[in-house]
């Protein structure tokens, strides 16, 4: 593992995220969203919410019930516009004299960082990418993490990210994707230990995109100083609906039946790639599989020329040109991809 500085963040690109690989009729295993949803019910109820769009959002009730789903009071609770708002408001908010984001990760948080005036300095995690604490600088004030991570698709334990606490140093653990892990037994939500700041979305497991719903969990003083920060009615109605319903009993329950299909159909595919000679990122435990292919741009190319779009690894700091994270998706869909690797002497 290194730790080093990194003020000029030209050599990648930050803002490439992989809904700029799809499009023109490929078949999308670049963006990590689950596919046939949102789910009737939930986009019934979206529909339904236009009817109040004439009346200013009111976040209460989807606030109490992000406070519900993690055992948080309503005051720990900052509604947000996706995870992408939570990331800007931190980086405005805060200020860190030393600012570190562990790579590789989600680039979002780096990137509204720095827009905001921030130095960032980048510890990078080694070959498998699971955490040592002793990889962050002591004298770093700012630490972010995501977990599971996404390109990576490594759970950390718990106990690893609470040992990177300490008194003046906060940090940002991004959860989007945690729902993909059956029972959730290393999220911070539930615990939110002092100094942890949890960020979760509903992109991913419900097909909200479009919609931009998440949230923030932190201590009162903080979410209030982020709510301060944040422009009146930042969430719309429809969103807040959907967040209210998603937290329901029921919708966690349906999010967890996925996450135990989504589980058996990832670890065949991480089998079949990694039978082929494949390095896959053991331990995979999100919506998909990070793996090291030589000359993967080049793959990458030959795969859309097929009618396929993966997502290409170079962007994120910490990996390079030879990797690529691929969606899972169902099995006849993931079976098509295997094929077409195979044709091209994967």
């Amino acid at each position: 593992m290194a730790a080093g500085p990194a003020d000029d963040a030209g050599e990648v690109d930050l803002r490439h995220h992989g809904d700029a690989e799809v499009g023109d009729g490929l078949a999308d295993f670049a963006v990590n969203v689950r596919t046939g949803t949102p789910p009737a019910w939930l986009a019934d109820r979206l529909r339904a919410s236009v009817a109040d769009l004439a009346c200013y959002p009111d976040p209460r009730p989807a606030r109490r019930a992000v406070a519900r789903r993690h055992g948080r009071a309503a005051e720990e609770v900052l509604l947000t516009a996706g995870a992408a708002e939570a990331f800007v408001l931190l980086a405005r908010v805060l200020k860190p004299r030393k600012a570190v984001v562990v790579h590789p990760q989600f680039t979002e948080p780096e990137a509204a960082l720095r827009s905001a005036g921030h130095a960032v300095e980048r510890a990078v995690l080694a070959k498998d990418f699971t955490l040592d604490p002793a990889v962050v600088p002591d004298d770093a004030d700012l630490v972010v993490i995501g977990n599971p991570t996404n390109p990576t698709s490594v759970l950390h334990p718990a106990a690893a990210i609470t040992a990177l606490s300490r008194p003046g140093r906060t940090v940002v653990v991004d959860e989007a994707f945690m729902d993909c892990v059956p029972g959730e037994p290393e999220t911070l939500a539930s615990r939110l230990p002092a100094g942890i700041v949890v960020i979760r979305s509903l992109t991913k497991t419900w097909g909200l995109a479009g919609l931009r719903a998440g949230y923030l969990l932190a201590d009162p003083y903080l979410v209030s100083r982020l709510a301060a920060a944040q422009p009146l009615w930042a969430v719309s109605t429809p969103a807040l609906v959907a967040i209210e319903a998603c937290c329901a009993p029921d919708a966690v329950a349906e999010a967890t039946a996925w996450a135990l299909d989504l589980a058996a159909e990832r670890d065949r595919l991480a089998g079949e790639l990694t039978a082929r000679g494949l390095y896959v990122v053991p331990e995979a435990r999100a919506s998909f599989l990070c793996l090291c292919v030589p000359d993967a741009l080049g793959i990458r190319a030959l795969l859309r020329q097929r009618g396929y779009a993966v997502r290409r690894g170079d962007t994120f700091p910490g990996l390079g040109t030879d990797w690529l994270r691929i969606a899972v998706r169902d099995r006849p869909s993931n079976d098509a991809l295997l094929e077409v690797l195979g044709e091209l002497g994967i």
